[in-house]
C-alpha cells in the first residue's frame, strides 16, 4: 500500500516457495478464490473458516481483512472486533513448525498468539487458533497408511520435519478443533516422493480433499493441480468422486501454472474450485490462458474425463455420436513385449531390439509377452509425449505427440515405447502413421494429457479406422461434421507435425 510516498510491498508476495509441490500462494491469488465464496459470508459473525493446511497464513489474513470490514457495523469497536473475529472464526492448521510461526506473525502480527505485538487480546494460548502437532507416520508394509509416504525416506529424528501432516493423519479431523466449519479453505500440499524410480512422487492433495468433505462445511474451496481432471496415479478414483459430484459449483481452470505461481512449474496446469454443500446442478467451468477466459456451463460427469475446454465438448460429442470403437482397445499396455526401459540388446540374436539408444540383437525365446506380434508390422510411439509436462507452449499450441516409428516383423521394443497398432501389411502401418499425425488424431489424445505421460488410456476419444484408407484431417473433418469453429479450434491448439521421425 502507499504510504506518504514510499511503497510498501506485501511480504506474503515475497515468499520463496518451499517446494513444488509446496507453494506459497500469492495475496492475490488468495484474494481470487475467497472471490467464490457468497457476499452475505463476510457479514456473518457467526461463520468459522479453517485453513487446514496453512502455509503462509495469507489465506487466514485475507478472510480477516473481509470479515474486519463486513462486521464493522455489527461490532463497532475495532478492538472487539478483532478479538471476536480471531477467537471465534478463524482457525488454522499449519503443515510445519516454520509454516505455524509464519502463519501466525501473518494473522496475529506476532510468532506467538498472545504476544507483545499481537494485534489480539484474546489468546493465553502462544499458539492462537492455529495448530501444528509434530507427529508420526502410522507404516504398513513401509508405506504410510494416510498418505503412501515411503518408511525409507519419511522415517526420521524428532529434529527433522515428518511432514505427516496433521490434518490428514487421522481417521477423525473434526477431533481437532471440536466445531463445524462454514467455509475450509486453503492450498494443501500437492505430492510426496513415494520411493520409487528417480523423483517419483504420489499425489495426495486429493486425501486433503476428502478429510475437508469428511468435516460437512457449507463450503469448500482449494486450489489444486488440474491433473486429476484425467486421472492416473493415484488419482482415478478421486477423478470419478469429483466428476459425479454435483455440488461442485465453479471450476478455474489455468492450463499454465505459471500465471497463478510465477515461476513454478505444474504439470498439467492448475485449478481452484468451489464446492457447496447446499447446492447442485451444472458446474460453471472458466479456462483461463495468458489473460483470456472462457466460461461455459455442463455437467461434470458426461465425459471419462474432464475436458477443460468448452470448445471441445461438441468436438467430442460428435465422435462418440459414430459409437466406433476407440483406439485404447487396441493400444498396448506398459512393456509390450515385456521388457523394462533398461533393457539393452544383446550380444547376438535371432531379432531386432529398439530400445531409447538404438538398436541391436535380442532372443525371441526370451519374450514370454507379446509374442503375437513380433512377426507383423508394428506402429510404436514414445510413452513420453513431446510438450513439456503435458503443458502448450506460450502459442497455447501442442505438438502431442513425440517420437512415431514402424518397426518391421521380427522387430520388438523396451516399454520406452506404446505398440498403437498392429498389422499385416506394411501400408496399413503407414497408414496408421499418417492417421497419428493428423491434428484431429493429435488433438483428440491431447484432451487427456495432463503431464507428459502417455497410457493407453490417453487413446480413448480416439476411434478405429480403417487402415485401408490414407486419412487426413480434410476427410476427418468431414466425416465427424466438424463446423468451421470446431477446425479452428483444432487449429489453434495443434502444431503441424509432418514427417514420421520429427
Amino acid at each position: 500500500m502507499l504510504n506518504s510516498g514510499s511503497y510498501n510491498p506485501d511480504v506474503l508476495t515475497c515468499l520463496a516457495n518451499l517446494s513444488s509441490d509446496e507453494v506459497f500462494t500469492p495475496p492475490q491469488l488468495a484474494s481470487k478464490i475467497l472471490d467464490l465464496l457468497p457476499e452475505a459470508i463476510w457479514h456473518d459473525r457467526q461463520a468459522r473458516f479453517l485453513d487446514p493446511f496453512c502455509k503462509s497464513g495469507v489465506f487466514l489474513r485475507e478472510i480477516a481483512k473481509r470479515l474486519m470490514e463486513g462486521l464493522e457495523q455489527q461490532i463497532p469497536d475495532k478492538q472487539q472486533r478483532i478479538n471476536h473475529i480471531f477467537s471465534n472464526q478463524i482457525f488454522g492448521i499449519a503443515i510445519t513448525e516454520l509454516t505455524a510461526l509464519l502463519s501466525r506473525r501473518s494473522l496475529y502480527c506476532s510468532k506467538t498468539a498472545n504476544g507483545k505485538y499481537s494485534v489480539t487480546e484474546i489468546f493465553e494460548d502462544p499458539a492462537g487458533n492455529i495448530l501444528h502437532e509434530q507427529i508420526e507416520h502410522t507404516w504398513n508394509n513401509n508405506r504410510c497408511i494416510y498418505c503412501g509416504a515411503s518408511r525409507l525416506e519419511y522415517q526420521r529424528n524428532q529434529e527433522l520435519e515428518t511432514h505427516a501432516y496433521q490434518f490428514i493423519h487421522t481417521d477423525n479431523p473434526e477431533e481437532l478443533f471440536n466445531m463445524k466449519f462454514d467455509v475450509i479453505v486453503g492450498n494443501p500440499p500437492y505430492q510426496m516422493s513415494d520411493g520409487g524410480f528417480g523423483k517419483s512422487a504420489s499425489p495426495i492433495y486429493q486425501n486433503f480433499v476428502h478429510q475437508s468433505k469428511k468435516l460437512n462445511p457449507r463450503f469448500l474451496t482449494m486450489i489444486i493441480p488440474s491433473r486429476w481432471f484425467a486421472g492416473g496415479k493415484g488419482l482415478n478414483d478421486f477423478r470419478a468422486e469429483m466428476l459425479n459430484d454435483d455440488r461442485m459449483r465453479k471450476i478455474v481452470d489455468f492450463e499454465d501454472a505459471s500465471e497463478c505461481f510465477p515461476g513454478v512449474d505444474i504439470a498439467g496446469g492448475i485449478c481452484y474450485f468451489l464446492w457447496e454443500r447446499d447446492s447442485s446442478g451444472p458446474c460453471e467451468i472458466v479456462n483461463a490462458h495468458n489473460g483470456n477466459e472462457t466460461v461455459s456451463f455442463r455437467d461434470l460427469n458426461e465425459f471419462q474425463t474432464f475436458i477443460r475446454h468448452s470448445q471441445a465438448v461438441p468436438i467430442v460429442r460428435k465422435v462418440l455420436a459414430k459409437k466406433e470403437k476407440k483406439m485404447c482397445e487396441q493400444v498396448s499396455s506398459y512393456k509390450p513385449f515385456g521388457l523394462r526401459t533398461f533393457v539393452k540388446p544383446q550380444e547376438t540374436g535371432d531379432i531386432t531390439l529398439r530400445w531409447q539408444k538404438g538398436e541391436g540383437p535380442y532372443n525371441r525365446e526370451e519374450i514370454v509377452v507379446g509374442i503375437d506380434m513380433i512377426d507383423k508390422w508394428k506402429v510404436i510411439s514414445s510413452r513420453s509425449g513431446h510438450d513439456h509436462a503435458g503443458n502448450p507452449g506460450k502459442d497455447g499450441k501442442r505438438r502431442v505427440l513425440s517420437k512415431i516409428d514402424i518397426l518391421p516383423p521380427e522387430t520388438i521394443c523396451t516399454e520406452t515405447y506404446l505398440v498403437i497398432g498392429v498389422y499385416d501389411e506394411e501400408s496399413q502401418a503407414k497408414n496408421l502413421v499418417v492417421y497419428m499425425q493428423t491434428k484431429f488424431f493429435r488433438f483428440l489424445v491431447s484432451l487427456f494429457m495432463y503431464s507428459h505421460s502417455i497410457t493407453k488410456d490417453t487413446y480413448a476419444f480416439v476411434p478405429i479406422l480403417d487402415m485401408n484408407i490414407r486419412w487426413s484431417d480434410e476427410i476427418l473433418f468431414n466425416r465427424y461434421g466438424l463446423t468451421t469453429d470446431d477446425i479452428a479450434f483444432i487449429e489453434s491448439k495443434i502444431r503441424p507435425m509432418e514427417a514420421v521421425n520429427e
